[in-house]
């Protein structure tokens, strides 16, 4: 499985061609966020079809975990170029933009 940096995905992001699917709570993804599309973890296995196969999907929690389950579970869905995104949301916060709040 592929993973990425929160560094690499600054980067990425600049190209402005990525789909980014957060599958944090909505409560997590009011308190911040990066923008993309919120689909919790639980509600995935029935709202996948939302998350375009042509794309590259990016996905990201709070630390890595429920990203990398997301992302076995579309590649288990046939989404061929899906990414975990390393460290989460509290990794992008330590390492790239403090201004994003931690909890």
């Amino acid at each position: 499985m592929k993973e990425v940096s929160v560094e690499q995905f600054k980067v990425d992001l600049k190209t402005g061609n990525i789909y980014l699917l957060d599958v944090r709570n909505p409560d997590e993804y009011a308190f911040c966020n990066l923008g993309g599309v919120n689909i919790p973890l639980g509600l995935l296995h029935d709202e996948y079809t939302q998350v375009p196969k042509g794309e590259k999907v990016y996905c990201l929690c709070h630390h890595g975990v429920r990203s990398k389950v997301a992302q076995d579970f579309l590649s288990s869905k046939g989404y061929s170029d899906v990414l975990n995104i390393t460290g989460g949301i509290d990794a992008w916060s330590l390492r790239v933009d403090e201004s994003v709040k931690r909890y």
